[in-house]
């Protein structure tokens, strides 16, 4: 796997494991194992997913050096404004057991109280400043988030971690991020299971003699987005990992493109109030 540059200059792997839905415990532990045993070297957990112990076991067990990985986790909605922040990074820093941590996202934007969204940005620019975190950013936000936190940020977003798959670009954002230099990352990018039985996108995997799971994670890729699968089957670990060795034509990323919506979670920003 490659690396991508993110916009403060610290290196990010182009493909990521996720652990969202995975039990804590033996579960998470052994399919974080399988993930690196296959070459995976990026782990993205939250605190809300109540893994981030079998993370950090299963890291701790790998024998995988700590400066070969990529370790990002997030900050839950409960816990949002300054002191809250810095109170739940330091608790998901103990139970992931880590010195430091690559990558931290505000998970949901604050709709109710957008002030918020500012004050847990402040916390996190000071563990950035402390050497805490390497990188910053967000998660599940809008241009109407982004924009108030560009406006204010001393360290500006390096990572906006959206809902993409076929059938669900959110063109709008990935735009905005893009024109400011942050990068999209993908979660749900094979739509939680629910694309991979699209007639169009079985017919187009087939062309390349790979999968459809594979074509997503490609397609993603060729979008300019990382995507972050997730799967606690060794087959489909191994597989997922193997997805970028080779590339979709101009025409068929435009036949992906202009695929209608469909295979949404329903998870909408801008109407969350929790």
């Amino acid at each position: 796997m490659q690396n991508l540059k993110l916009n403060n200059g610290v290196s990010i792997p182009e493909i990521g494991f996720g652990t969202w839905q995975i039990p804590d415990g033996e579960t998470t532990a052994q399919a974080v194992k399988t993930a690196l045993e296959y070459g995976y070297t990026h782990i993205d957990t939250a605190a809300c997913y109540q893994n981030e112990i079998g993370v950090g076991r299963a890291i701790r067990e790998s024998g995988v050096p700590r400066e070969k990985l990529f370790v990002t986790t997030k900050l839950w909605n409960t816990e949002r404004g300054y002191d809250s922040a810095l109170r739940a990074f330091a608790a998901s820093l103990q139970k992931l057991q880590l010195e430091y941590l690559d990558l931290y996202l505000i998970h949901w934007p604050d709709n109710k109280n957008p002030a918020l969204n500012t004050a847990s940005w402040q916390a996190l620019e000071k563990l950035y400043q402390e050497g805490l975190i390497k990188a910053l950013g967000v998660s599940n936000f809008k241009p109407r988030h982004l924009q108030p936190l560009l406006d204010t940020a001393e360290i500006k977003p390096a990572v906006n971690q959206i809902e993409y798959h076929p059938g669900f670009r959110q063109e709008e954002t990935v735009e905005f991020c893009q024109k400011h230099h942050i990068l999209v990352e993908a979660w749900s990018p094979l739509g939680s299971g629910r694309i991979l039985q699209n007639p169009d996108l079985q017919r187009i995997a087939q062309k390349y003699n790979k999968s459809t799971a594979q074509l997503c994670l490609r397609w993603c890729r060729q979008n300019g987005t990382l995507p972050l699968p997730k799967s606690i089957t060794p087959e489909r670990i191994k597989e997922n990992a193997q997805a970028l060795d080779f590339e979709i034509s101009a025409e068929d990323m435009q036949r992906i493109n202009a695929l209608p919506q469909f295979g949404w979670s329903g998870s909408d920003p801008d109407k969350m109030d929790f």
